[in-house]
């Protein structure tokens, strides 16, 4: 995801700002870059370790593939405004009713 050298290119606040985007604490003392750049470059992996040690998220059984494909194949194709709308809905947006 990231490079060792590509963050240590980074200040304190950007490196912050980072792990605030993706929701991530620093390891050990946020006053150091190291505690930053060190949590940047393991949550990958970490973040795998933890589905095949069943944690969190889970992979689903081939027959809740099966399922969730026939139901992707009921659901259609979006039009353009119904794609739109779940566009803006990602930004945050709500519908203001009249």
């Amino acid at each position: 995801m990231f490079t060792r050298t590509e963050l240590e290119l980074q200040t304190v606040p950007q490196l912050k700002t980072l792990c605030l985007r993706y929701g991530l604490r620093p390891t050990g003392n946020p006053g150091y870059k190291d505690s930053y750049i060190v949590t940047l470059m393991a949550f990958p992996l970490l973040a795998i370790n933890q589905m095949e040690e069943n944690r969190g998220l889970r992979r689903p059984s081939f027959g809740s593939y099966q399922n969730l494909g026939q139901a992707l194949d009921e659901m259609n194709e979006p039009t353009p405004e119904q794609a739109a709308l779940i566009r803006i809905s990602f930004e945050g947006r709500r519908i203001e009713y009249p």
